[in-house]
């Protein structure tokens, strides 16, 4: 009987295996990875040889072929033409052909495509990350000036889509600000977990070689290795940390973006976006379009989207070394920062260039009997009242005045005093001039200087401590790059002195 196994004869790759995912695999690490797996390749054999693991005149000889491949050969030129499985082991065979099978096969010495591949998606990660960063701190600066230009600047607050109190649009940012620091704590989190390298894990249990994981890990920019070494083949949370992060910031930001375009509509009106950032109608010639606020609301969706999509890509997978954390996933991946690039540009523009427009706000505060409240608490203070008396006081005089179209400063005081007069049996001590300074828009935000209000001096120490966090940010961000580019220079010098000695 002639077995399933004695009939192929076959090659591999299959024909369709080599266009459905041995290209595309190829094509991904080409684009994305080639100049990581250089970079772990000069690590890795700088580490060989400083421990004694392989030859430094052995080592010279692969450090100088390293180099020549990297100054000769264009990764972006090259196509998948199946002679070798991979783009891995197309280099590995450009090193041999320099250098020889032999000692080209040494620089492979304790490790495997594992550690290898791990490594690579936690450097192309970090790299996404502080781009990311740089611009939510754009984002950041821009909330945090936006918020002291306007920090008392009259806005109309809405609940449940209806207005309720007023307040300022720096208050509103500084709500805006707070969640966006919270955000980028999360980042910064997730990429403390992604700065950990998987280098010396090999396949799954290290190496029976002298390697200096720690020594590889700092010339490739690492804080320092992952320590468990199933962990660093196995654990993708360095994954789902980063998109589970980066999907809360965007649901967050798609918010404020959402309440933006209901400002700006024509019934609303209260924030104005210039005509740089307005397309008029095609047929209807009166109409402005702010269409910024609708490209960033799903923009921010498809990011949403995008990192929630890599979460659900790594659910019930198994705890081990599997292709699903891997090439095409970590593409799919990237594609989500590009889009989330673009909301933090576009929003860091559109909120320094919008405007709060104080005609329309003093419309609809006029219209609203949103200062109501504040009539409530001061008859508390000063009339004795209890809030719920002086509550059911306010909502009579509330309705009076809309029923009339009023407006509450100028029409309130009669009904005040008569709904007072009838709920008490004596008159109020408030005057007319007391009552319209009570209900001004003005007197609710500047009596309300508690810690974390509207008050000038509660927001002013408000984005003190924002341009705090602002600062720390910064700092953190250029001890980062500091210390990865004084590794890459090690590591660029070590590399140097090898190949110099060959």
């Amino acid at each position: 009987m002639t077995t399933p196994q004695a009939r192929d004869r076959t090659k591999f790759p299959d024909p369709v295996y080599t266009s459905t995912v041995l290209k595309p695999l190829f094509d991904d690490a080409k684009q994305h990875h080639a100049r990581a797996l250089q970079k772990i390749d000069r690590a890795h054999l700088v580490m060989l040889v400083e421990t004694g693991i392989v030859p430094a005149d052995q080592g010279g000889r692969i450090a100088a072929a390293l180099e020549a491949i990297s100054r000769e050969i264009d990764p972006e030129a090259l196509s998948y033409t199946g002679e070798v499985e991979d783009f891995f082991f197309l280099m590995e065979k450009e090193l041999k052909t320099r250098v020889g099978t032999d000692l080209g096969g040494r620089l492979h010495t304790a490790r495997s495509r594992n550690d290898i591949d791990h490594t690579l998606f936690k450097l192309g990660l970090k790299e996404r990350i502080d781009a990311l960063l740089a611009k939510s701190r754009t984002l950041l600066a821009a909330l945090i000036e936006t918020a002291e230009r306007d920090k008392t600047t009259l806005i109309v607050a809405y609940t449940h889509g209806q207005p309720a109190q007023p307040s300022t649009y720096g208050h509103y940012l500084g709500a805006v600000i707070e969640i966006l620091i919270r955000d980028i704590e999360r980042i910064e989190a997730a990429r403390a977990i992604v700065d950990r390298s998987s280098m010396g894990a090999a396949a799954i249990t290290t190496s029976g070689f002298p390697i200096d994981r720690h020594r590889v890990a700092h010339l490739l920019g690492f804080a320092e290795p992952l320590q468990n070494s199933y962990s660093c083949i196995a654990a993708v949370d360095y994954v789902t940390s980063v998109y589970g992060a980066l999907e809360l910031m965007f649901l967050h930001l798609g918010r404020p973006i959402q309440d933006f375009q209901f400002w700006s509509s024509f019934e609303v009106g209260q924030l104005y976006l210039p005509n740089a950032f307005v397309q008029i109608s095609s047929i209807m010639p009166q109409k402005r379009n702010p269409v910024p606020f609708e490209h960033l609301r799903h923009l921010a969706s498809q990011t949403v989207g995008r990192a929630r999509a890599m979460l659900d890509v790594m659910h019930n997978t198994p705890f081990t070394d599997m292709n699903d954390s891997e090439g095409e996933t970590q593409d799919m991946g990237y594609q989500a920062f590009g889009v989330a690039e673009r909301v933090l540009d576009l929003l860091a523009a559109v909120v320094r260039a919008a405007e709060i427009d104080p005609r329309r706000v003093a419309v609809n505060l006029r219209r609203s009997c949103v200062t109501i409240t504040e009539l409530a608490d001061t008859l508390v203070r000063r009339e004795g009242l209890s809030f719920r008396q002086a509550h059911e006081i306010a909502a009579v005089v509330a309705r009076s005045v809309v029923a009339m179209d009023g407006d509450l400063s100028d029409d309130g005081y009669a009904p005040f005093v008569e709904a007072f007069t009838e709920a008490t049996g004596r008159a109020p001590e408030i005057d007319a001039e007391t009552f319209g300074y009570v209900v001004s828009a003005e007197n609710f935000v500047a009596v309300r200087e508690r810690f974390g209000g509207p008050g000038e001096k509660a927001l002013e120490a408000a984005i003190a401590g924002y341009r705090q966090d602002e600062a720390a940010f910064a700092a953190r961000a250029e001890d980062r790059a500091r210390q990865e580019a004084d590794a890459e220079e090690e590591l660029n010098r070590k590399v140097a002195e090898l190949a110099g000695g060959a």
